[in-house]
């Protein structure tokens, strides 16, 4: 594959951390630096990990990825959006939202990375060389979810407090596309 292809599957599998970077952007409020490379990192790393995976794995699994893969992202991307929401509406003094956890940046990044598995499964079938698009799938993502932090934390903070529950809808509305997609309801 040449560069631009491989440019643009790059950017094309970087557009799900960079939705769910912003909705993280809007409801993360004290933000750290070093919170906000961990995010570049974990989706970043996913999402250069599963085209390895899949291209190790090969047609074998091709099958099984293709059935699951959209339920799977579907269902994290729905429990986190979820507890988003409801979170929203408790009442309790701290701010449950503004709570920095590695178990929700590993679902997050897992989710939005399922289906870099696929493309690696294509890179094994037309047998091209892996190193170079990892490379650039994992940079690209990790620019794009730092982007997505900013921008969300811009725009949260401009709007004010109830972004969280847009961000839950905009998780809940994320997982269902993927779903739809998998299932080739919706192409997009």
């Amino acid at each position: 594959m040449d560069f631009i292809s491989t440019l643009l599957i790059a950017i094309a599998l970087a557009m799900d951390a960079f939705s769910v970077s912003l909705t993280k952007g809007f409801t993360l409020k004290n933000i750290t630096k070093s919170q906000a490379l961990w995010f570049g990192i974990f989706f970043g790393g996913f999402q250069a990990l599963m085209p390895v995976l899949g291209w190790l794995g090969g047609i074998q699994l091709e099958w099984l990825i293709t059935t699951f893969a959209p339920w799977v992202a579907f269902i994290l991307l729905l429990l986190i959006g979820s507890n988003m929401i409801r979170e929203s509406f408790s009442n309790d003094e701290e701010d449950s939202s503004d709570k920095f956890s590695f178990k929700e940046l590993t679902l997050l990044a897992i989710a939005t990375s399922i289906d870099a598995f696929a493309v690696g499964i294509t890179y094994a079938v037309l047998k091209t060389d892996i190193l170079i698009p990892i490379i650039m799938i994992g940079v690209t993502a990790f620019i794009f979810t730092l982007i997505g932090l900013y921008l969300g934390k811009k725009i949260g903070n401009y709007f004010g407090d109830k972004f969280e529950i847009l961000g839950g809808v905009i998780l809940i509305l994320l997982g269902f596309k993927i779903l739809l997609e998998g299932l080739g309801i919706l192409i997009l």
